[in-house]
């Protein structure tokens, strides 16, 4: 490194009198009022001061091309950027100031293992950019808001989503439970990946295309086993579940999309063993009558389980009667949801039969069955015995104008109804102007779906007049009580 000499004027000279008074200025006292002021001159000031004059100022020329003259960082910042680069081997988090706690949380990795941060981390702006950078789709409202909870659940389902039995190390799924369990409320499980066995060899070489089809020529499939994750899972409260493969493509067989009798013990069990659960979904997974019935044997006491969602599987007359049977005991159930099944009249008097004792159920949907009018008639039946029951949907059963008649005295008697569903049936005209009839003195119905249904256009507004007079009393009265509630405070 070189540094140049300074350039300096050696003719430069300062008069005796601009010295005095510099000398003066530079007193107490200063300069007396009646002197003379005089302003130095630029040219002299900056030949005075070295520094003003850039000509006076030293040029360094770094041999480093590297060399910088920025200032060195601070020592917080210099302390702030070893913790982020040594996070994972020496985490220091709770020791900090919340100015410094915030800037490593902006700046630490969101691949750190999962047993550093777990729980040691709760802000959730850190979650937000884990959740981001993992998955492109985030909607953290299905989560109560929380980005931790968001990131623990589908971390855990993926890990349940892709577990191969009898291939599969365990170690991820041990190690993660215990780290993700204060965090977990519910599992939303897409799929389930069958075992690798080989096939079995086929005994008959002429094996038609059903057969086939059918999955007769491979072993049974046994899944994976819920208990091993609700035992650690203490604030669970909804579990659902499909049994099969998405994205199989033309790797397709019907054993990969088998509900065997062995899962369904297994689950019943975990169901029953988890005594947290509240909203428990088991649909199209191919659910018939005999699983069904071995599912509610086992939790018919169930303490806390509200809701039950067994739709789009193939559950039969027997598993109604099962069902029946589950409203007819102890449980606390809400809601009911049977859609898309193969229930008939004899099922749907069974369920009809429980509702008239029942005071617990709230929502029941039997939608996509085929009850006829010899099971809609007892299901309405039913209603005009129950107090509980707000929302019913039994569109798309068969239904024509018998079941029309019985549901105009039930809208004339039920004062609990609020929503009811009776789309996709022949109701004919003459089972519009019944229904019409009993609305007209109805109060407390909010909806009525009549689509497809053939009442005819005049039957369908009227009653649609008289649905929008419903819900307008309906607000006035919430309007009422929100006053009176707030008068109380």
């Amino acid at each position: 490194m070189t540094t140049e000499p300074p350039i300096t004027d050696q003719g430069s000279t300062h008069s005796k009198e601009d010295v005095n008074i510099n000398n003066n200025a530079s007193k107490p006292g200063g300069i007396r009022s009646g002197a003379r002021k005089s302003l130095p001159s630029p040219l002299t000031s900056a030949r005075s001061n070295a520094a003003a004059d850039n000509r006076n100022m030293r040029r360094i020329i770094a041999e480093d091309p590297e060399w910088s003259l920025a200032t060195v960082p601070l020592l917080t910042e210099l302390s702030v950027t070893h913790i982020v680069n040594n996070f994972a081997e020496h985490p220091k988090l709770d020791e900090l100031l919340p100015k410094y706690k915030s800037k490593v949380l902006e700046k630490i990795s969101t691949n750190l293992p999962l047993k550093v941060i777990a729980h040691l981390v709760s802000d959730e702006g850190y979650w937000q950019r884990c959740c981001k950078s993992r998955w492109q789709v985030c909607d953290v409202s299905k989560y109560a808001g929380s980005w931790k909870r968001m990131f623990f659940e589908r971390h855990l389902e993926h890990i349940i989503e892709h577990f191969v039995p009898e291939t599969t190390d365990p170690t991820q799924l041990s190690e993660t439970l215990p780290l993700a369990s204060p965090y977990i409320k519910q599992l939303n499980i897409k799929q389930l990946l069958p075992p690798v066995k080989e096939e079995l060899s086929k005994q008959v070489e002429d094996v038609s295309d059903a057969g086939s089809d059918a999955g007769l020529d491979g072993p049974s499939m046994d899944h994976f086993e819920f208990s091993l994750v609700t035992q650690k899972l203490p604030y669970l409260q909804e579990l659902r579940i499909t049994y099969g493969v998405q994205d199989c493509g033309m790797n397709f067989e019907w054993n990969l999309f088998q509900f065997t009798s062995r899962d369904c013990l297994l689950l019943s069990k975990c169901i029953k063993s988890c005594r947290s659960l509240k909203i428990f979904q088991l649909h199209r997974s191919k659910v018939d009558d005999d699983k069904v019935r071995v599912f509610i044997a086992h939790n018919l006491d169930h303490p806390s389980l509200q809701e039950l969602d067994l739709s789009h599987n193939m559950i039969g007359d027997s598993g109604a009667r099962a069902v029946g049977k589950f409203l007819n005991g102890h449980c606390i159930l809400k809601k009911v949801d049977l859609c898309n099944n193969r229930i008939r009249s004899s099922g749907a008097a069974a369920i009809g039969h429980a509702l008239s004792k029942n005071t617990t159920l709230k929502h029941l949907n039997i939608r996509l069955n085929r009850l006829g009018d010899e099971g809609g008639q007892s299901l309405c039946r039913a209603l005009v015995k129950n107090t509980t029951l707000e929302e019913l949907n039994i569109g798309s059963n068969e239904l024509t104008e018998p079941t029309a008649a019985i549901m105009a005295q039930v809208v004339i008697s039920n004062i609990t109804l609020r929503r009811v569903n009776l789309s996709c049936n022949r109701l004919g005209p003459d089972g519009g102007k019944q229904l019409q009839e009993g609305m007209e003195e109805n109060k407390t119905i909010l909806e009525l779906d009549l689509r497809l249904t053939e009442v005819g256009q005049e039957s369908e507004y009227c009653i649609n007049q008289i649905l929008k007079k419903n819900q307008e009393r309906e607000r006035e009265l919430k309007l009422i009580e929100k006053e009176k509630s707030s008068l109380d405070r």
